[in-house]
Formats: structure tokens, C-alpha cells, sequence
């Protein structure tokens, strides 16, 4: 196989490119020809995406948010910056804004004094700076940061992402699994669950469509569920028979105040802020299809990974023929 040369290819730095998303949009920069950097902390644990390109087409490097000489060196001579960095809970206080507000700041300055033709900034629906969940309130710090540092940056806002790793779908088709109840939070907060591979294509689009340069597009799939019918379609789906019981806020947030002595990770407080407020796409913005992104139903693709959740693992379900 023909080794990429740096100095014959486009070159596209993406941050947070062994995550979750980072592996959908990785595999869709090197499929176009780029030179891909995952610009990680961890390069040794970015090491699984390097069959999905040529030979030296995926190059995994060390790059911290926090150190301004390695987020410089992964963008040098890059045309394509993608910055999909982000944390769901805090390990530290003030990680929300170190990362999602300074760290999106960062980066946006580093692409623009290096040259890059785009950047693409991923964020998320709620991203709102008058939020009383930090990671919302530090979503839209960053997206202004970005704004500041490279005007013509593409902010991409997705609504809860799947797909067969996701820490949604997976987490509570696990917890049916062992409780025998499965509890209800904020059950009528409407959700877009959009799929992780059309976040890709949207990524891939803003690079490609002149009119995508300094706008913002908010992305969810073709429907619009309350978290309460989510998580009876996972039920549905793991065939577990497990009541639905609706758990007072209050209580949920007793709980997450003593997070540290349980057992379980319950959903954090900041967590619980966001599961009470809409995730949905706001009516007349941008989406997918102004992309040219057609949303893919949850239908389609979620019910494959949850197999493994059914008794049996699934595997009582396949007859041989």
C-alpha cells in the first residue's frame, strides 16, 4: 500500500479523535485522502485507528489542551481542524471550563494562526451561557471563544448522539439487565437522538459547502421521543420485563449528592440539570439536511448492539438453518 506523504496531501487535526464520535469522523477524513493526526492524550490508546487509513494516513500524537506548544504542533500545515473534545462530568472543579471553554478557545486560535482553510467545532443542542448546568453554560463559552478566533468556524450542535459504543443506549440496556426496576427521571424531556455516523457526514459536509463556513446547524434524527419512551423501547428491545418507576427530582438529586458512596455512578447533579430541560432541535435552525445529511432512525441501527443485552446475549435468537 502507497505511503501518504504529508507534503502531497491534505492534512486534518482532529482533537478528541479516539473518542466515541472521533472514530466515525476519522474514518471519513481518511476515506477523502486527508493525512489524518488524532490530536489525543493518549496516543497509544488512539493506535486502533490506524487500519482505517493507508499506510502513515493516521498519525496519533500527544496533544494537551492546557500546553499551547502541542496543540500548535498538531495543527501545523493542517488545512482541516475538527475539534470534538469533550466531557460528560467533572473529575475536577473547573473541568468543564478548562475543557469546553479554554480548550475550545485554544484550539480555535492555534488553527487560525496556523492557517487552517476550516474548522469544525462540534458543541451540543442546550448550549446555552445563562444555563445552570456547567456543561451547557461552558458549551456556550466555548462556542464563543471559537466565534472569536475563527469567525468562520462551523459550530455543529447535536442532540444526544448513538451508535454502538454511545454511553447512552448501552448504559441503561445494562442497568435493565440487573435492577429489577428500571427508574424514570425527567421522563416526559423530549429527546432527537441522532446517529453517530450522520454527525460524521455532517463534519464531512461543513469542509465541502461554502455556505456551512461561520454558521451553526443543531442536529437530530428523525425523531423526537420522551426519555420515558426511550427507555421503554431499550426494555422492548433487551426483552427485559422491567416496570418503568418514575423517581422524584428530588430524590435524584439526593442521590447525586452522595454519588461518591454508592456503589453505582448515579447521574450527577449537573447531569440531572440537563436531563431536565428539552434536547431537541430548535425549530427554523439549521440541521442535517441543510447539510445534505439524510437523519438515520434509531430503529435502524440500535436494536443490532443491543442484542447482547437480551438473556442469552442474543444468541438464543439465531436458529441455525
Amino acid at each position: 500500500m502507497r505511503e501518504h506523504s504529508m507534503s502531497t496531501r491534505n492534512v486534518a487535526t482532529v482533537f478528541g479523535g479516539s473518542g466515541f464520535l472521533g472514530r466515525y469522523v476519522v474514518q471519513r477524513l481518511a476515506a477523502a485522502g486527508y493525512v489524518t493526526r488524532v490530536a489525543v492524550r493518549d496516543p497509544e490508546g488512539a493506535m486502533f485507528l490506524r487500519p482505517m487509513g493507508g499506510v502513515g494516513q493516521i498519525v496519533p500524537m500527544y496533544a494537551a489542551l492546557n500546553n499551547a506548544a502541542t496543540v500548535q504542533r498538531a495543527v501545523q500545515d493542517a488545512s482541516v481542524v475538527v475539534n470534538l473534545v469533550g466531557i460528560l462530568a467533572q473529575r475536577r472543579r473547573g473541568d468543564f471550563t478548562r475543557v469546553q471553554a479554554e480548550g475550545a478557545g485554544a484550539i480555535a486560535a492555534a488553527a487560525a494562526s496556523a492557517g487552517a482553510k476550516h474548522l469544525v467545532h462540534v458543541s451540543a443542542i442546550g448550549a446555552d451561557p445563562a444555563s445552570p448546568s456547567r456543561y451547557a453554560s461552558s458549551k456556550a463559552a466555548g462556542e464563543a471563544a471559537v466565534r472569536a478566533a475563527f469567525p468562520a468556524a462551523t459550530i455543529l450542535r447535536p442532540s444526544l448522539v448513538f451508535g454502538a459504543e454511545d454511553q447512552f443506549f448501552n448504559r441503561f440496556a445494562a442497568m435493565a439487565q440487573w435492577l429489577p426496576i428500571m427508574p424514570v427521571i425527567a421522563g416526559d424531556t423530549r429527546m432527537q437522538p441522532v446517529y453517530a455516523g450522520d454527525v460524521a457526514d455532517a463534519v464531512m459536509a461543513a469542509l465541502i459547502r461554502p455556505e456551512a463556513a461561520g454558521q451553526v446547524y443543531e442536529l437530530g434524527g428523525p425523531h423526537v421521543w420522551k426519555f420515558r419512551e426511550i427507555l421503554a423501547w431499550i426494555l422492548k428491545e433487551t426483552q427485559r420485563n422491567r416496570r418503568l418507576v418514575e423517581i422524584p427530582m428530588g430524590l435524584a438529586r439526593l442521590q447525586a449528592s452522595f454519588a461518591e458512596l454508592l456503589p453505582t455512578k448515579p447521574l450527577t447533579r449537573d447531569q440531572l440539570l440537563l436531563l431536565s430541560r428539552d434536547n431537541v432541535a430548535a425549530p427554523g435552525m439549521p440541521g442535517l439536511l441543510d447539510l445534505g445529511v439524510l437523519a438515520t432512525p434509531a430503529e435502524l441501527i440500535v436494536p443490532e448492539y443491543l442484542g447482547r443485552y437480551r438473556p442469552g446475549g442474543g444468541r438464543l435468537e439465531r436458529v441455525p438453518v
